[in-house]
């Protein structure tokens, strides 16, 4: 047996030994050239400041419907989720995954800031749900985790097709919980820790389906794929993230979609 290929590559081959070292060798040089793809340069410095903007833009936005408007925080959590997510997916089709990660510093910041701020600090209020009490802040900092550790790992196991897996869980999960928040009468418990109780809906996931498998199809159209092999693709990645959000522990979903997502893109797509 013989695995060919990096990490992201896997192929059995029953016709040549297996070799420890060599697969070893895949998985270091995966590592290498995901950490060269990841690593900002100088010139991608220079879009720190409107980066930086747009994150600050999203937090003030969110705070303002929070504070002025009195929306609930399960849409304004959401609706920053979306916002973020969407500029991660178009900044990985325009600049590459260094563009990503600069742009998930930056947020990481903010969000950093708003929970140092605490209770009572409106961005703070815009994301931490009531219904996590006592645990609100520990649930901004788990998504935030799992957030970057699903995009660290649908980047080493199934790039270039991370994208995918950022706008299905930007778009999808974010409609889910605004649709089941207003709509929700057909609710189902999901897993969860230290006794936060979390519930999804059969509304929600409809939702998910399908915006997720819309902006999927929108999105391989907008990068050159045909028509047929979109709808094909669209609809796989959308059932998949209704699938994996619907049985995910709760707060841990931004990771298991972006990484699954992502991999039936990869299998899909390469």
């Amino acid at each position: 047996m013989y695995i060919s290929g990096s990490l992201s590559v896997f192929v059995i081959r029953a016709d040549i030994p297996y070799n420890n070292g060599f697969l070893l060798a895949q998985i270091v040089k995966t590592i290498g050239d995901f950490c060269s793809r990841a690593l900002p340069s100088v010139d991608l410095l220079l879009y720190s400041p409107l980066l930086v903007l747009y994150a600050v833009l999203c937090a003030w936005f969110v705070s303002y419907l929070k504070r002025e408007r009195d929306i609930r925080t399960a849409y304004t959590r959401k609706i920053f989720h979306f916002l973020i997510f969407t500029m991660a997916g178009v900044l990985q089709i325009f600049l590459g995954l260094s563009g990503v990660v600069l742009f998930g510093i930056l947020v990481s910041l903010v969000i950093i800031f708003g929970l140092i701020k605490g209770q009572g600090y409106t961005f703070y209020e815009a994301l931490a749900r009531p219904k996590d009490e006592p645990h609100r802040s520990t649930f901004i900092i788990i998504p935030l985790i799992t957030t970057a550790a699903g995009g660290v790992i649908a980047n080493l196991l199934f790039y270039p097709f991370a994208f995918i897996g950022y706008f299905v869980c930007g778009w999808g999960d974010a409609i889910g919980e605004l649709v089941g928040a207003a709509w929700g009468k057909h609710q189902y418990k999901v897993p969860s820790w230290w006794g936060v109780k979390a519930t999804r809906s059969i509304e929600g996931s409809l939702s998910i389906f399908i915006l997720g498998s819309a902006v999927t199809i929108l999105a391989l159209l907008l990068t050159g794929y045909t028509a047929e092999t979109s709808l094909f693709v669209g609809f796989a990645c959308g059932i998949t993230g209704t699938l994996v959000e619907a049985i995910s522990t709760h707060g841990f979903d931004n990771l298991t979609v972006q990484i699954l997502v992502s991999g039936v893109a990869y299998f899909l797509l390469h």
